[in-house]
């Protein structure tokens, strides 16, 4: 198994802080999949708006935090360093349960296609085995 903390993260992808989702990498395989974990805080800036009487994770930001794994896989290819991975799409989308303050958010992404700069990737985040969010995420890979 390949693991990377969260230095090695900031490494591969460009992400920082606020926006920076991921907390550790548990399994990677450059430009095939990830595997990383979230692990939701009620210190996260979105709950003080979204919702204060019962704050619940972003649905857009559970799928930021799968396309930031699969930018882990995408960039981690040698000819990928230093370049960005943009979001060009997203398919199949369906949210199936809430993400609180206190989850450890399971996050996994595999490339499933890949002609050039552009790909898909297969897209399943969970909490404690139980799937609450699936997708595919199309990407981009620019400078």
């Amino acid at each position: 198994m390949n693991s990377l903390d969260i230095k090695q993260i900031q490494e591969i992808i460009p992400h920082r802080h606020p926006f920076l989702l991921l907390d550790k990498i548990e399994d990677y395989e450059p430009g095939q999949f990830a595997i990383g974990y979230k692990c939701v805080t009620y210190r996260e800036d979105f709950f003080k708006g979204h919702f204060p009487e019962k704050p619940v994770m972003p649905g857009v930001l559970i799928l930021e935090a799968l396309a930031q794994a699969g930018a882990v896989a995408i960039l981690s290819v040698p000819e990928n360093k230093g370049k960005i991975a943009f979001f060009g799409g997203v398919n199949k989308c369906r949210f199936r349960g809430m993400v609180f303050p206190g989850d450890v958010l399971k996050l996994e992404t595999r490339i499933i296609k890949q002609k050039g700069p552009v790909g898909v990737g297969e897209a399943v985040a969970s909490v404690n085995g139980k799937t609450v969010v699936t997708a595919e995420l199309t990407f981009m890979v620019g400078e």
